[in-house]
């Protein structure tokens, strides 16, 4: 395998590291080789487009948890639920 071929980022790779290229976290010698692989893959440029809108339309999402009380009446509704299957 040529080290060219070794260094290119396949499918896999890009939607692993898509996070940190859009938060601008993916170090500059993976973003060379993010953006390489788009230029070439329809498929991941439409991904990568699907996940700026679903992060434009979500915005940020807030990083709270559910109170506890929050907790126990979703885990009592999907037993419910579940039991009701």
């Amino acid at each position: 395998m040529s080290s060219r071929a070794a260094r290119e980022m396949g499918c896999r790779e890009l939607v692993e590291a898509i996070t940190d290229y859009l938060e601008g976290t993916l170090p500059v010698e993976d973003v060379e080789r993010f953006e390489a692989h788009l230029g070439e893959c329809d498929g991941c440029q439409r991904y990568l487009d699907q996940m700026r809108a679903t992060v434009a339309a979500l915005g940020r999402i807030p990083p709270e948890s559910p109170s506890a009380a929050q907790q126990e009446a979703l885990l009592g509704a999907f037993h419910n639920w579940r039991a009701s299957r």
